[in-house]
């Protein structure tokens, strides 16, 4: 009978401690950080806000108000920039996570080698990636949308006191449809990582190929399933609490020299002369995306043994329903060479 999800656990933590502290390696962990955190193993995000100050005078800090032709351009700027960034970093993380399932699999991870040999497999992976958000994305206007129209067709939003109970009851079935879709959303995500990834590494297929092989797997154990999906939910639960304290702490103690080389690098420019325009602002926002990278980095190298655990478990859960990952997971020794017998004899003459 394959092995449980909660069975699974001691595997992958006896894995995590060889793979990290036996012996403990820092060029390894420092690699496994860098891979995990463009993989997108951390599960976590940050934003970048940029607020102005109100259009009635100077900011108190000595800053004048921006032109609004400049805004517009900078906004259209960092919209078009980001939509690209967003699809070279997605192509990244989809070699990555190529890259981290091997490193994870063979207890060794290499960042040239993995990025030269999994670029092939991972271009039908990243058009995946795209499909599934934009698909995700439509779906998610449509859910709005159709009762929004259907609302303001209706002189709901016009007249909202006279149809308080469907505006509650609408809104209380779209806020429910919108929980299952991002439940359904989140599963088809973890199962992709988790299951489809491995037979497209091992295999070389795409990721429909990959799914088609899967669903025969999940109809035949749906409790299984169901219960790693659940067992997963309880440790990213408790793996995101340890790693949230952490992060405050390690929040706290970069704050501190940062907000200090904030404030004086604020007085010098003050000092200066130096105004809001499209030179300070794209320097800001650039030394800001560092600092953001560099915090991101600090935070994946304390959570290393988390973007190991949790792929290790995947590999281990799947490896007992996956023959392709159970051989290479848990190769074959190779028999003995024995030495071959001798050809059977020709009967012996009978006797005259």
């Amino acid at each position: 009978m394959p092995i449980s999800a909660v069975d699974t656990i001691s595997l992958a933590l006896e894995h995590t401690k060889r793979q990290l502290f036996q012996p403990f390696r820092f060029g390894q962990w420092t690699r496994l950080a860098f891979v995990g955190l463009l993989a997108g193993e951390l599960g976590s995000g940050g934003n970048l806000n940029l607020n102005s100050g109100r259009s009635g005078g100077a900011h108190p800090l000595g800053f004048p108000k921006i032109d609004p032709a400049i805004l517009v351009g900078l906004i259209g700027t960092i919209i078009i920039t980001g939509l690209v960034l967003f699809i070279v970093f997605l192509y990244i993380s989809s070699v990555m996570r190529f890259v981290l399932f091997d490193g994870i699999l063979k207890k060794e991870c290499h960042i040239r080698e993995g990025w030269n040999k999994r670029q092939g497999i991972a271009w039908p992976y990243f058009l995946w990636q795209i499909g599934f958000t934009l698909v995700t994305f439509a779906v998610a206007v449509i859910l709005f949308g159709i009762p929004a129209f259907f609302a303001y067709t209706a002189g709901w939003f016009r007249y909202p006191k006279e149809h308080i109970a469907g505006l509650v009851l609408g809104g209380i079935i779209v806020v429910c449809l919108f929980i299952v879709f991002c439940i359904v959303v989140a599963v088809v995500h973890v199962m992709t990582k988790d299951f489809v990834i491995p037979q497209m590494a091992l295999e070389g297929i795409g990721p429909i190929e990959a799914w088609r092989r899967l669903l025969p797997t999940l109809e035949a154990e749906k409790g299984g399933y169901a219960a790693y999906i659940g067992m997963k939910i309880v440790l990213a639960i408790g793996a995101a609490i340890l790693v949230t304290i952490a992060t405050v702490i390690l929040g706290l103690l970069v704050a501190i020299p940062v907000i200090g080389v904030v404030v004086a690098a604020v007085v010098a420019g003050k000092t200066a002369g130096l105004t809001w325009n499209v030179f300070t602002i794209t320097t800001a926002v650039v030394a800001g995306c560092i600092l953001l990278a560099i915090f991101l980095y600090l935070v994946a190298m304390i959570s290393v043994p988390v973007i190991v655990f949790f792929p290790a478990y995947s590999i281990y859960f799947f490896a007992a329903r996956y023959r392709a990952l159970s051989l290479t997971l848990y190769p074959v020794p190779a028999t003995a060479v024995t030495t071959p017998l001798p050809p059977d004899l020709p009967p012996a003459p009978s006797p005259a």
